[in-house]
């Protein structure tokens, strides 16, 4: 299975004055492409707070190996590494031409949004993350 992948560009409103993204941008890339990887999947943020659910970043490790530039193009990845019960692992990186700027590990925690306590995935939810780490398995 290969990564899911969203393009982007870099404009001035994500660069310090000298025209380099400024560090936390890059995770702001990485929360699009996972609720583009949602929307992909058929859900999106708003259907899943409609229904009392809440996805949040439980934790998070993050590397930066290169600075973007303003104008470039990249690409952020997502890639389900893990799930459980109610949380999920995404792999994801920040690439320019394939080169990696920035890795992370994300932890999603799937939570009530009222009570803000952990709850089982949405059945639909859950089958594509057990289909998308299947194919992985897959996929070795």
């Amino acid at each position: 299975m290969s990564d899911f992948r969203l393009p982007l560009r870099v404009y001035i409103e994500d660069t310090d004055a000298g025209g380099i993204v400024y560090y936390v941008n890059y995770l702001k890339y990485m929360e699009r492409a996972r609720s583009e990887w949602l929307r992909h999947h058929g859900f999106t943020q708003r259907d899943l707070l409609d229904a009392g659910i809440q996805l949040v970043v439980h934790r998070l490790e993050c590397r930066y190996a290169k600075p973007a530039r303003l104008d470039e193009e990249l690409a952020v990845t997502a890639v389900v590494e893990s799930s459980g019960r109610c949380r999920l692992r995404f792999a994801q990186a920040v690439q320019r031409g394939g080169e990696p700027l920035c890795e992370a590990r994300v932890d999603i925690a799937c939570v009530d949004a009222a009570r803000l306590k952990p709850i089982p995935w949405p059945p639909a939810l859950a089958a594509v993350l057990n289909g998308q780490l299947q194919d992985q398995r897959g996929s070795l």
